[in-house]
């Protein structure tokens, strides 16, 4: 489950390929031939490279014209890198700590009469909050598909794509090839 997530996180990283392409990619986006020039590298090297690092997530594409710039998602590297030491830590230590009243009020607040969300909140502490709430609805150890996540989401909000983006990005769940699983609540950051 969630720990062969993280196997795979620093397998995918154990190369030194790898760290020198993140390394490079810290200092701003840059092209495939770019990063083959400064690396002695083929382009169907560098390729094979990115997307082992495009399918763990910390490296995204942006076109420009006709070129595409690779850019480092510094922050999904950040998670992933410290996901292990957290495995387990108590949740006193968790960044985004809420007291039971605060939880209150942000969902009444954000949450209507039937259930449907009036709006996502744009603090992120309440964000989270909301998240949370609509995340402990699923059931913890089913994978969904992302059809049937896009169906559960849109029963409390119509932009389903941001609310599941941000399912996985916060680390309430898990995506690989299009199937979406909860993550342990350890690994949750509220």
């Amino acid at each position: 489950m969630q720990l062969n997530r993280l196997v795979n996180f620093h397998k995918t990283i154990g190369d030194k390929t790898r760290i020198r392409i993140i390394s490079l990619l810290k200092e701003g986006p840059l092209h495939g031939q770019a990063l083959a020039g400064k690396l002695g590298l083929t382009p169907p090297t560098i390729s094979h490279h990115i997307a082992k690092l495009r399918d763990i997530d910390i490296i995204y594409q942006r076109r420009n014209k006709n070129t595409i710039y690779f850019h480092l998602n510094e922050k999904k590297l950040e998670i992933m890198a410290q996901a292990i030491l957290k495995i387990g830590v108590e949740d006193e230590m968790k960044p985004y700590r809420y007291e039971e009243e605060e939880k209150y009020k942000v969902l009444t607040n954000f949450i209507q009469h039937d259930g449907r969300l009036k709006n996502l909140p744009a603090q992120h502490k309440k964000r989270l909050i909301i998240l949370e709430h609509l995340v402990t609805r699923l059931e913890m150890g089913k994978t969904y598909s992302e059809k049937e996540i896009n169906e559960y989401i849109k029963q409390y909000h119509e932009d389903y794509a941001t609310i599941r983006r941000e399912f996985v990005m916060y680390q309430f769940m898990f995506r690989q090839d299009g199937q979406y699983e909860l993550n342990p609540k350890e690994m949750w950051l509220i």
